[in-house]
């Protein structure tokens, strides 16, 4: 059997035949000193080279921990560090990242945990309303009394242990801390050779549509996709290694995930958090305290930001462009964020989850 075909015929720009993995340590070699991630909220800040390191030393506590490439990884947080370094780790190691909805309840949390096969599971220890340790108690109630990693789950038999991202674990969970000083177990030269062995065209992530039709539907995403996807989109909006990225918009969507964080990966850009979740006066005073030139959101959040009283007081002349998508995109909303936001290049996006999103 011939092997399939990636031409694509006349182009400006070749797609990217690479893993996220190998894109990112590309990055990483080339802009090693620049800023690769701020998280406000969390007073946190890495250089790509920074990045790197935190990454792979993820990567190498997800192989110590057992995780093989093709297995299952959910993650159920909001905008965090965390929750960027795994994404980054898991496709370094072949493992396919699941992305939860943070407001999902329980049944919604067991269905896309079963319906995926996690082998593990990242994840906050509240937010919001939610506690997601409570949750967690009653859905498997099997983790208080088992010794870390070998959890043994009625409900959920192939799950074998829960990653906490709170300052105090329930029982039966690793820390984020704990679960991070396995990777001392495991060499570089070990997970070198894990992401050697590794297909642009593999699987590396599910992401869960809506599920307006009945249960969420699990649309698997490869490398290729998923890349390429941010580099095209990054592409469009003349993304260098001197732009700075406001993301307010969701890391469990393709949104956050795919166009803002591989978008920033691809082109060196810095990728900024303002919050856990979307507040717009966070989101601004992101934009003029870290002098961003890109911002993200849905029109929703947009109307916020300019009925924002405390807009007037905040300087967002850094502003140059920025991606508008999710829902129908008002023409006087549009030209409001043109004339009012500095945002004379804002981009509409359309797709869909299934498309990787654009």
């Amino acid at each position: 059997m011939t092997s399939p075909s990636y031409t694509c015929g006349l182009q400006d720009k070749p797609l990217l035949a690479m893993t996220i993995g190998a894109a990112f340590d590309q990055t990483v070699a080339r802009f090693a000193e620049r800023e690769a991630l701020v998280v406000r909220h969390q007073h946190l800040r890495y250089s790509w080279g920074e990045l790197g390191e935190a990454v792979d030393r993820c990567a190498r506590a997800l192989l110590a921990i057992g995780m093989q490439p093709g297995e299952r990884l959910g993650i159920w947080a909001p905008n965090c560090a965390q929750w960027c370094i795994a994404q980054f780790a898991s496709a370094k190691v072949g493992v396919v990242l699941v992305n939860i909805n943070p407001a999902y309840r329980l049944s919604e949390l067991e269905y896309a945990l079963k319906h995926s096969g996690c082998r593990w599971l990242i994840s906050a220890d509240a937010f919001k309303s939610s506690d997601y340790h409570a949750m967690l108690g009653e859905l498997l109630p099997e983790l208080a009394g088992c010794a870390v990693g070998a959890l043994q789950s009625r409900l959920l038999p192939e799950l074998r242990g829960v990653i906490s991202l709170g300052q105090q674990p329930a029982m039966g969970m690793f820390g984020w801390s704990a679960f991070l000083d396995r990777g001392d177990e495991v060499g570089p030269e070990q997970l070198r050779a894990c992401s050697a062995q590794l297909q642009f065209d593999d699987p590396i992530n599910i992401q869960y549509t809506s599920g307006t039709t009945g249960f969420p539907k699990g649309a698997t995403l490869s490398h290729y996709n998923i890349l390429n996807n941010g580099y095209m989109v990054g592409e469009s909006l003349g993304l260098t290694e001197h732009d700075r990225l406001v993301i307010p918009v969701p890391l469990y969507h393709c949104f956050g995930m795919v166009m803002g964080n591989l978008g920033c990966l691809t082109h060196g850009s810095t990728m900024i958090y303002p919050g856990a979740a979307f507040e717009p006066l966070a989101t601004l005073q992101a934009v003029a305290e870290e002098r961003a030139t890109v911002l993200y959101g849905v029109p929703t959040m947009f109307i916020a930001e300019l009925d924002l009283p405390e807009r007037a007081g905040l300087d967002l002349s850094s502003l140059r462009s920025g991606i508008m998508a999710g829902a129908t995109c008002p023409i006087e909303v549009m030209k409001r964020v043109i004339g009012e936001m500095h945002m004379a290049e804002v981009q509409i996006a359309y797709g869909m989850t299934e498309t990787s999103p654009v």
